[in-house]
């Protein structure tokens, strides 16, 4: 038997619900789950696009009390966990349901910590640091890529330090996903462009994580094959409900592989990069990818051979330098082709940050699973190449 198949792995994920429709059932999973009140977490871009008036009007039609907050930046901050968790226990609430992107699903997860835990949201950066059972989550994204609504990690900027904190812990996996391709029929282009790539993201680093294993790399690669396949189109063409579908499955796929292989250096850069500038956490990604790829080439060379394969790329008689260099160019090029060719200059990076950067990643937990093992001179050379 492989050493692949022998090692112990464990694999979490929540009840899903997949495809157009799958939204309406939000009052059966909140009468499942015994709620007395709602508390019902989104963001003003969720509410001008109407989501949350949708999911309201669901629940009102079942008599379920509910009540709203809307206070969310778009990367999360902790004061606006720690708001949210005081209209949770001033309402006695007993269930949250997310409507939205990552934003919404994150503070939501860490109401949940709050509410149940008691304690400061910050004080929960790290792996398995809960402690509590939390409040039952269902959540409903309106955007194709975070994956928060499968995932196991929570993401909080704390805009004191400037940085971003992960928390990871099977307590923030939602238990319910109501995965609903019609919900990502209002994402703009760049939004659209933008979490497609942090899907893409999502599954290559975990297929070439030291986490890695089949219980993972079949979702990864399933990802990368829908992503690369449908998001140029896309862009292209937003109001295609069936390219809609094929990157939110792609997503999802994405959100499985890396809930549980864990990430790598991209996501770790990435959280210190959106920390400190509060950039979207999908351009942080764009930005870094083909720069990571060249870092990690050489320690996972069969991974990323497969990932280039995946990605469509030929690469019968190709030298590893060749393949390499096919690899990035195809990465490089699909993020032209849907508008993300921005550099690390151009979003308010100097060279005098890149020390400051390269310490936060290097504390992230993403950086732990990165197959090329890191120091800080190592992560300053990647943010300096991207500069």
């Amino acid at each position: 038997m492989s050493s692949d198949i022998s090692n112990l792995r464990k694999f979490v994920s929540p009840e899903i619900i997949f495809g157009v429709g799958a939204r309406k059932s939000v009052s059966n999973y909140a009468k499942t789950f015994g709620a007395r009140k709602v508390l019902l977490v989104s963001d003003p871009g969720v509410v001008e696009a109407g989501w949350l008036q949708d999911i309201s009007d669901l629940l009102s039609e079942d008599d379920i009390e509910h009540v709203i907050f809307t206070e969310v930046s778009p990367n999360p901050r902790a004061e606006e966990v720690m708001k949210g968790a005081e209209v949770y226990r001033e309402h006695n609430c007993n269930v949250i349901i997310a409507v939205g992107g990552g934003s919404p699903m994150d503070c939501a997860k860490g109401i949940g910590i709050v509410s149940a835990n008691g304690k400061h949201i910050l004080d929960y950066e790290g792996i398995d640091t809960i402690d509590m059972p939390i409040p039952p989550l269902v959540f409903i994204p309106t955007t194709a890529g975070t994956s928060a609504d499968v995932s196991q990690f929570a993401i909080i900027s704390d805009p004191v330090e400037k940085v971003k904190i992960s928390i990871v812990s099977k307590a923030v996996v939602p238990d319910v996903a109501l995965i609903d391709p019609e919900t990502t029929m209002t994402m703009d282009p760049f939004l659209s462009a933008c979490t497609g790539v942090d899907a893409l993201v999502h599954a290559i680093e975990a297929f070439v994580s030291t986490g890695s294993g089949p219980l993972t790399d079949m979702h990864a690669l399933d990802a990368m094959r829908l992503i690369n396949d449908n998001i140029v189109a896309l862009v292209k063409n937003p109001a295609d409900i069936e390219l809609r579908e094929q990157i939110m499955l792609g997503s999802m796929k994405a959100g499985l592989a890396f809930s549980n292989a864990i990430l790598g250096a991209v996501h770790a850069m990435s959280h210190s990069l959106g920390g400190y500038l509060d950039l979207p956490h999908g351009l942080c990604n764009a930005m870094l990818l083909e720069h990571v790829i060249d870092y990690n080439f050489k320690e996972a060379e069969d991974r990323f051979k497969v990932v280039a394969d995946t990605l469509n790329i030929d690469s019968r008689g190709l030298s590893t330098i060749q393949l390499q260099k096919r690899l990035m160019d195809q990465v490089i090029n699909l993020k032209t082709e849907v508008g993300l060719s921005q550099k690390l200059a151009e979003s308010g990076v100097h060279i005098t940050d890149i020390p400051m950067l390269s310490h936060h990643a290097l504390l992230d937990p993403c950086i732990l699973t990165n197959p090329r093992k890191s120091n800080k001179r190592d992560v300053e050379a990647v943010y300096e190449e991207a500069l």
